[in-house]
């Protein structure tokens, strides 16, 4: 941060369905990431020069009482908010507006936590955006400057602490992929399917999905993000799920893809391998100094050598190809990797070489809606300092002869 300027994080806002119904509660991540505190209607302030000592960091909570513990469960009082954020200054909610004018008084610059990350696209006003405005229009002599470039850099490289609790996602996870290696075979529906793996994660300490699952049996593989789950699976079938648990907030990222009669047939097992291949082959570009978008078009020349292979495309497919939209988008049209951690597509530095400690999903598929198949091989990996990376999902099911075994108990 430059010198005088203060940062401030707000909570996000509970969202209204209709009615008095609302959307279950999600701390905002940069909030939960910088203090721990995973409770609504909550501010933090970061003011490096601060003339007095205890307000170099605040956190402020609502301020809870009997009546709001009956109704909503317990909120944090002071000393709780302090056990849990290491922050020993703490106000009610209500003396905001007075702490922060007086503080504003010493600053030069405040820091806007805006929303950058690559794939958004909000529509609502947040409770940041209101925040914002309201800021502007106190304190229009003052500088303003961003959050996002320093978050995308210290929330990219994961901290051991982070790293096991992504690993617990992960293990969750690998109990729920194994349940339903036994639960699948011809007729059940991909709901059920849904209702056996939130079962194995709830079961097991997590609030369920990491993101909306999908279920994807035949050719609804070729969407890539069905998430009806309303199909029946029919014999002779694949299916792919794109599923996982969040631990604490932290997300994992898995997607496999099992044949709905427990054995894939010579096709499928062709087709399914070279999607591994190029999974196992991008994973070992996964190390530091390699670039975001120089790794997917390497991705990319790997898929193009597969889809000849199996003659989805031939040479003359290439030789022709736009240079924006490669032959090989046709079967494989996504990208093969992206950060992962508190969001599933997490902040991180996409422009800059990687770094030890970021952690990456690997994710190539191959969609053949002619034959009614799609195929998505996905795990999560920590960049190591040096070496090959470490899988997160190395204990979870991945080799066709593997499933097929374990389908057939």
């Amino acid at each position: 941060m430059k010198p005088k300027s203060i940062a401030v994080f707000n909570s996000n806002d509970v969202y209204p369905i209709s009615a008095d119904s609302t959307l279950p509660f999600e701390q905002h991540r940069d909030i939960f990431y910088l203090s721990g505190a995973d409770q609504e209607e909550t501010i933090l302030v970061l003011f490096p020069d601060a003339i007095d000592a205890n307000h170099k960091e605040i956190l402020f909570v609502r301020e809870t009482n009997a009546h709001i513990a009956v109704w909503e469960g317990e909120k944090l009082s002071k000393e709780r908010a302090t056990e849990v954020s290491g922050i020993k200054t703490v106000y009610w909610l209500s003396d905001f507006d007075k702490i922060f004018f007086d503080l504003m008084t010493e600053a030069h610059t405040i820091y806007f936590n805006t929303n950058e990350h690559y794939r958004q696209a909000v529509e609502t006003q947040t409770r940041e955006d209101r925040f914002i405005q309201k800021c502007k229009l106190q304190f229009p002599a003052h500088q303003y400057a961003k959050s996002n470039p320093i978050l995308q850099d210290i929330r990219g490289v994961k901290e051991p602490e982070e790293i096991a609790l992504m690993q617990q996602a992960c293990n969750i996870t690998e109990k729920g992929f194994r349940r339903l290696l036994s639960f699948v075979k011809p007729g059940v529906w991909e709901y059920e399917i849904e209702a056996e793996l939130l079962h194995e994660f709830i079961r097991n300490r997590s609030k369920g999905f990491a993101y909306t699952p999908i279920i994807a049996s035949g050719n609804n593989a070729n969407v890539l993000h069905y998430i009806e789950n309303n199909q029946q699976c029919k014999a002779g079938d694949l299916i792919l799920m794109d599923v996982a648990a969040e631990y604490a907030n932290y997300s994992s990222d898995l997607t496999r893809t099992i044949p709905v009669s427990g054995k894939f047939t010579p096709r499928q097992k062709e087709v399914y391998n070279a999607v591994l291949r190029v999974k196992d082959e991008a994973t070992k570009m996964l190390v530091p100094g390699t670039l975001w978008a120089e790794y997917h078009k390497e991705c990319g020349k790997l898929m193009t050598s597969e889809l000849l292979g199996l003659g989805l495309l031939d040479k003359a497919d290439v030789q022709n190809e736009d240079p924006k939209w490669p032959a090989y988008k046709k079967y494989f049209m996504h990208g093969t990797s992206h950060h992962i951690g508190l969001n599933t597509h997490d902040y991180g530095a996409l422009k800059t070489p990687m770094k030890a400690n970021m952690v990456f999903t690997v994710e190539p598929g191959i969609y053949i809606p002619e034959e009614n198949m799609g195929i998505r091989l996905e795990d999560d990996v920590v960049i190591q300092e040096s070496g090959a990376p470490f899988n997160l999902m190395k204990n979870i099911p991945l080799e066709a002869e593997e499933i097929e075994a374990l389908m057939a108990k």
